[in-house]
């Protein structure tokens, strides 16, 4: 049986893989080619120092997952416009279950700081990394 971390982010990558342009992964590197609607990568992050009480015993986690996104387009307009889309489809998967059907106190996303990447004979990339807290408490400091 997993543990309640690892439940947490598989029910958070399920969540990102319910848009329907982009390819949601977890801890994958860059591929070759990019899918047209955008690439979504889910990084397990930091869990952090727990918040202890004792009676009864629980953690109570604010943990740092990290959410990568990048679109590739020919065009500035092109890359901000389906950059811009990729970030309101998360937006709505995450508000969509704030809790991630009960597993967390609480999920949400900071601000991305996008930026653009130039590719050597190929459409330019932008990409942004930012963190999604998940807020839960566990009765194991392992899980």
């Amino acid at each position: 049986m997993p543990t309640l971390r690892e439940t947490i982010l598989q029910a958070l990558l399920a969540a990102l893989q319910t848009m329907p342009a982009a390819t949601a992964l977890r801890e994958e590197v860059l591929p070759e080619r990019l899918p047209a609607g955008g690439l979504v990568i889910l990084r397990d992050g930091d869990p952090g120092t727990p918040e202890v009480t004792l009676s009864p015993l629980q953690y109570h986690y604010e943990h740092r997952a990290e959410i990568e996104v990048i679109v590739q387009g020919k065009t500035s307009g092109t890359r901000a416009n389906t950059f811009d889309t990729l970030l309101q489809a998360i937006g709505t998967a995450l508000a969509s279950d704030r809790t991630l059907g009960g597993l967390c106190d609480w999920v949400e996303a900071q601000a991305p700081q996008p930026v653009d990447m130039p590719v050597e004979g190929a459409a330019a990339l932008k990409a942004a990394i930012f963190p999604v807290i998940l807020t839960y408490s566990t009765a194991d400091p392992l899980g």
